[in-house]
Order: C-alpha cells, then structure tokens, then sequence
C-alpha cells in the first residue's frame, strides 16, 4: 500500500497537554487532554466493506484499499508514517447524572490526516483494544455494532445529516465475549473495528471534565484550541467565545431538525456523545421510527424512563448544552451570553424544524396556522401506527385532493387501517388539499421538494440485522447491497423495493431490530 499520499498534522497532541504515563491499565488521567496508547493487535485482519467516498477524500485510491497492509493497518496491527495513537480523555453526564472520567475506552485515535480534499480527517479506530479509559473493560468491539456504525454514518452523510464518516470496516478474526442484555447470558461474537472519521472528535464531555475537576488552565486552553483548529472562521475579539459557544448552539440544533425529519432515535445522548461540530457520532442503539411513535427509544437501558426517545431529543439537546454552558462559565465574565447561546438555540430549532416539516409537507414554508395542521397529522400517524418513512413518501406521489386510498394506508402497520383511521385520514387530507392549493409551490415544485425531504431508504433495524446475520455467516452481499442503496435514500432504485416496506412481522420484538443495548 502506498503512504505518500497522507500527510498528518496531529494538532490535538502537538498543542494540548498529554498523559505523561504510558503505563498499562486503567486509571484516572489528570492535566491531560489525551493518553498515548497503541491499538492491540488482531490475529487475522479481514477487509469486509469500505466507503469509496471517503477514501478518496482522505487520499486512499481504490489499490491502496485493497492491499492487504490497508487491513492490517485499520486494524490496529501497524501504523503509516505519521500516525500517532492516542485515546482521548473526557467526561460527561449519562441518562442526566455526572459519570466522572470516561474517556476513549474502545476509540484510539490514529491521527489527523490531511487530505487530498484539503479537509482534517481525524482516523479513529473503534474497538482497537484497551486504553487508560477502558474501565475494566476489553476495549473491544463485535461484528453488529461494527457493521451497525460502518453502514448508519455513510447512510446519514448520504441522508444530508451531519455526521462523522466511516472509512472501513475490518474484521479482526478474533471472538469478543458480550453480554448482549447484561442478563447473564454472556457469548462469544465475532470482532471486528470500524475506522471512524470525522475533522474533530471534541464533544461537550471533554470541556465538563476539566470544569469539574477545576483545572481551569486546560478548558482555556481546550477552548482555545477548539476554536483555532474548528471554527477558524470566528474573528477575534472579546466576543470570541459567545460566538463560538453561540455557534456550538445552533450547529446542534440545526441536527436536531435534521434527525427529527428523517426519523432517527440516537437512543443515548449523553454529553459525552455530542459533537462540538455538531455532528453525529457514537452510532450504538440507535434506531429509525417505523410506527410513528414519538415516546419510542431503541435502547433497552432506556426503557424505564424513555429519556432518549424520539420526541424529547430536541430538548434533550438543549439540557446538554446547558451543562456545556456551565463548564465553559468560568471562561465568562457573566451569563448573558451563554443564555443568549441557548435562547439561540430554541430559536434556531424552531425555525430548522418548521422549514424540515414544510419541506416533508410540500409547503413553501409553515406558517403558525399551519402548525395545527400539522400536529392533527403527527396525533394521526400515532394513533393509526404509521409507517413515518413511507406515509410521507407515499403523501408526495398522489393527488392532495384524491380520497386515501389502498397505497396509503398500506403505509400504516395492521390489517384493519381503513377502519380505524380512514375518516380522520380522509378529513384530514381534505384540509391538506386546501392549505396545499394556497401555497406558491405548483404541483411539480410540490412533489419535487417532498421528494427530497422524504427519503425511500433509511437503514431500518431489521435491515441491518439481515446483514449482520449474513455477514456472520460469511455473506457479505447484503452489506454491500444495503451500502449501495443508502448511497441514494431519496432516489427511486426499480428492483430494490424490498429495501422501502415496513418492518416484518418477525423483527417486532426480535433483539437487535427493535430491542437494543449499549453493549459493543
């Protein structure tokens, strides 16, 4: 494999301070940033997908991907020039409470590369072996989550979600033993690591643990470094750091809209899993709404207080960036302006979603009498169990003005959708029709921006469990089938309709389609 094409500028070690130990074990790392850690190595290094896109922008040509050092390499058995290991240190708060020191416990971070796109291409290996933050654990990751993470991150980015980006996914020829429910049933899986990319890692955790520890000297100089690496844009001054913290704001809640129009559920959004780019990152149990139900979580640790369910994320986000406020205060002379940050982002919100649920509408814009239109709709999609991906698809291609007919409620979950729901559908599309006659947009417009608001495609649960089951089994075509699909989500592909239809009987209450956990 070639390595003169990547060239590394490791910013994040060469400009904060890191652990000066590099003993084995966990432990709790102060006054650092990060801990230099090499990945453990695997015994039988396999490529099982990787993303061309990615690749490519990085530096990769398809040879260099398909040599066998490229295997090798991300999976944590050698390093290229000018690659340094490390793991990251942070904390965060987790389902509302402080957690301590977390950290990288199964990331290791192989450097920043610079790529042929001219981008910041941080290369982050999941499932690498220990690390100071493993907490006991093996640093490991299984086959599933792998392949969960590899497919979701490239299908977001193609979704038009802001995301971090999967380069590959390796299997490692090791077994990796999880307790899939923490129910005493622990088994052996196969391994596998997922190279993860993004231009930063930083997430809210990491400026929350210098906070509470009151090493205020290492959030200035985290802070610092944040914005000159990741937001060069913002001119200096004395209101740097409100519009920095301003901007950390309306970046998470222009993904919140996003998430809510495509009908993603992160299912663990904890502070040490949010973006200060505001970008999605740490894909676990995360899951898609199929019947549409805004109380829905698709993590089972979750399941009692349903803190991370669809419906709440977007207030959720801002709850986390309050305790991001807290820990930037003492860089503050006052509040005003990281509440002026948060007013940001409720309003920010607003108007992103407003204009995402215009555009899956059809409607130019939504207007405030618009909005109990749309809320008798989301009451009708629950109480009728629909399909949310499919209603809408299906809600752009017809005639507003036409009576519901078998298509749409084929878009519903149950036999018997006519009779429970056909009058409040048909009344219902009947006011549609109205609002749909005033708007500017023409029938074509209309269509074309329904269109490209409401994918055919996302990756269901029961999609990818079919594939983690094949791949198991030394199948990979489904992998790469569902790669293929998800590169065009919007787009029509005549002979792939058994990637659009609703989730089948036997993935209902099937572990890994509509049941999931933190376990990797």
């Amino acid at each position: 494999m070639t390595d003169n094409a990547l060239q590394f500028d490791n910013a994040f070690l060469r400009e904060l301070p890191g652990d000066p130990s590099q003993a084995p074990g966990t432990r709790q790392v102060e006054d650092a940033a990060w801990s230099m850690v090499m990945p453990t190595p695997v015994s039988r290094p396999e490529l099982l997908a990787w993303s061309p896109e990615v690749a490519e922008a990085i530096g990769f040509t398809p040879r260099d991907v398909l040599d066998p050092d490229f295997a090798e390499v991300f999976a944590g058995n050698a390093l290229l020039p000018g690659m340094q290991a490390y793991a990251a240190n942070y904390g965060g708060h987790q389902f509302g409470h402080w957690a301590g020191q977390l950290g990288d416990g199964r990331a290791i971070a192989l450097g920043e590369a610079v790529g042929r796109d001219g981008g910041r291409h941080e290369l982050q290996l999941k499932g690498a072996g220990p690390t100071p933050y493993s907490r006991g654990a093996d640093g490991r990751a299984v086959l599933r989550s792998s392949l969960r993470e590899f497919v979701c991150s490239e299908a977001m980015h193609h979704l038009g979600v802001p995301t971090t980006r999967a380069l590959s996914l390796v299997a490692t020829g090791d077994s990796v033993v999880r307790d899939m429910f923490y129910d005493g049933r622990a088994a052996p899986e196969p391994g596998a690591i997922v190279c993860r990319v993004a231009p930063s890692f930083i997430r809210f955790g990491s400026f929350e643990l210098p906070y509470v520890r009151g090493d205020i000297h290492l959030l200035r100089r985290l802070t610092d470094f944040t914005i000159a690496r990741d937001f060069p844009h913002l001119p200096p001054g004395p209101d740097r750091y409100a519009d920095w913290f301003a901007e950390v704001c309306t970046r998470t809640a222009t993904l919140m809209a996003e998430w809510m129009r495509v009908g993603f559920v992160h299912g663990v959004m904890n502070t040490d899993n949010m973006s200060i780019l505001g970008l999605t990152i740490d894909y676990g149990p995360y899951g898609w709404i199929e019947p549409f139900d805004p109380d829905w979580t698709p993590n089972t640790t979750d399941a009692g207080g349903r803190r991370y369910r669809f419906g709440w994320q977007p207030r959720i986000a801002h709850w986390n960036l309050g305790q991001l406020a807290q820990a930037l205060s003492p860089l503050f002379d006052e509040v005003v302006p990281l509440q002026a940050g948060l007013d940001g982002y409720a309003q920010t919100f607003t108007t992103a979603d407003r204009a995402a649920q215009a555009r899956k509408l059809g409607l130019e814009r939504l207007y405030d009498d618009d909005v109990e239109l749309l809320q008798e709709l989301l009451v009708l999609l629950h109480d009728g169990e629909a399909d949310m991906t499919l209603f809408y698809r299906a809600l752009g291609e017809r005639d507003p003005a036409a009576a519901p007919d078998a298509v749409l409620f084929g878009t519903f979950y149950g036999d018997d959708a006519e009779a429970r729901i056909g009058p409040a559908l048909a009344q219902w599309l009947a006011r549609y029709a109205v609002r749909v006659g005033r708007d500017p947009l023409d029938a074509a417009q209309r269509r074309e921006t329904m269109r490209r608001a409401n994918p055919r495609y996302v990756p269901r649960n029961w999609l990818l469990q079919e594939a983690i089951d094949a791949a198991t089994a030394g199948d990979l075509a489904p992998l790469h089938a569902l790669q293929a699909v998800f590169r065009h989500p919007y787009d029509d592909q005549p002979g792939r309709e058994a990637y659009a239809r609703k989730r089948p009987d036997w993935a209902a209450n099937r572990a890994g389609c509509s049941m999931l956990s933190c376990s990797s």
